[in-house]
């Protein structure tokens, strides 16, 4: 299934989503429409091959706001040059899909309408949704431009998705999905578009492992994998080369992210010591069993012959494993999971464990914790720094995270 777009909140964030003339163009609504409920200010430019597809009164009705095309662009109604004031007034630009044609105009500097003409005007962030027939991606002249556009960092590229495309052609070149694009959004509104992890490899851990008793039952607990999820995407949005090794999840993995999936806390062990030399940032977000069952039956057990007492034997302690054999420049933190008082069993795991950080989040607060969307957490550090961080968006909270150890 799709990630859903976690409805973080953008008040006073200003988006300025610039439509161009492909059929996934109607995805479009559904990234206004969401911002739009975030809070966000959300403005739309279409241009004249864009109402091919898509109208403007269908995107004004969805920001609330009149959808500009080129019309008004030539014609002298504004106090000011319609593109000055679109680009100064923005935030964030997003344009979506960014068409073969609109990449070339970019690539060389050239302004013929109102999209090119206040990208041209605007300084902000500038987020790149292309969406392209196989052939017309591939194409030399197509992957020169992307590439050489992208070495201006104001550019903020999205892969293409492969798979069906309106041709009919199987392939790489389908716009990627709106949630995707909403969640790469709102990390840019949040970094202003900073890369401050460029060049940085991140492994993270996320979900809940599972520990067989037979082929159909098992030892686990709610784990979602969302908070590891958060924590990859916002890695990725700044600029890192990320690594998330998760167990059973039942969201897409992020364009981008190297995915690893696991089931028991011992592949979990296996993968993240194999990848351990080569990061920078280790981030233990995964709810890993403690126990396992002592003996696993290949074939399911009868319910008559389930053990009264289950023996059970512990699981390795990942964490304080990799704490173990970690190296200086190399960041350890780990995730607590509490009820009532978070920070004292926190404070005494951070120290145990020799982790560098840790993020202490209650389980047992209304929204927050296993399988929510929002949370809120306590982060602690080996210099005894603590942050309060108040409920909000698990991807929010990355991004605290990731400011957090940026200090």
């Amino acid at each position: 299934m799709p990630n859903s777009p976690t409805l973080t909140t953008n008040q006073h964030s200003r988006v300025l989503i610039a439509v161009g003339g492909g059929i996934a163009a109607y995805k479009v609504c559904e990234v206004v429409s969401t911002l739009f409920k975030t809070g966000a200010e959300v403005r739309v430019i279409l241009t004249d091959s864009a109402q091919k597809f898509i109208t403007p009164l269908t995107l004004a009705t969805l920001s609330r706001y009149k959808a500009y095309t080129d019309d008004d662009f030539w014609q002298s109604t504004h106090s000011r040059p319609l593109h000055i004031e679109l680009g100064e007034w923005a935030d964030l630009l997003v344009i979506a899909p960014l068409t073969a044609n609109t990449l070339a105009k970019l690539a060389h500097g050239m302004a013929d309408n109102l999209l090119t003409n206040t990208v041209l005007a605007s300084t902000c962030p500038v987020l790149l949704a292309p969406a392209m027939n196989t052939d017309m991606w591939e194409q030399l002249t197509v992957q020169r431009n992307w590439h050489q556009l992208l070495l201006d960092s104001r550019y903020h590229g999205m892969s293409t998705v492969s798979g069906l495309l309106a041709c009919d052609r199987v392939g790489a070149g389908r716009m990627a999905e709106p949630a995707e694009i909403v969640a790469y959004t709102q990390s840019l509104l949040h970094t202003q578009g900073t890369r401050d992890l460029a060049g940085q490899q991140v492994l993270i851990s996320a979900g809940g492992t599972r520990e067989y008793l037979d082929p159909v039952r098992f030892i686990g607990n709610p784990s979602t994998g969302k908070m590891g999820l958060a924590l990859a995407q916002a890695a990725l949005h700044r600029g890192a080369n990320v690594t998330l090794v998760h167990g059973v999840a039942n969201w897409d993995i992020p364009l981008g992210v190297q995915a690893i999936p696991v089931i028991s806390a011992e592949e979990m062990q296996q993968v993240m010591w194999e990848y351990l030399p080569h990061a920078d940032v280790i981030v233990m977000s995964a709810a890993v069993a403690d126990v396992k069952p002592k003996d696993y039956s290949p074939e399911k057990l009868p319910k008559r012959s389930l053990p009264q007492t289950l023996p059970l034997e512990p699981v390795p302690d990942i964490v304080a494993q990799l704490a173990q054999h970690k190296q200086p420049h190399q960041l350890l933190i780990g995730f607590a999971a509490q009820t009532g008082d978070i920070v004292t069993p926190a404070m005494e795991k951070l120290q145990r464990k020799q982790l560098d950080v840790i993020v202490a989040n209650p389980i047992d607060q209304p929204n927050s914790g296993f399988g929510s969307e929002n949370n809120q957490a306590i982060f602690l550090d080996s210099q005894g720094r603590q942050v309060k961080i108040s409920p909000c968006s698990k991807l929010q909270m990355a991004h605290h995270l990731f400011d957090f150890i940026a200090k």
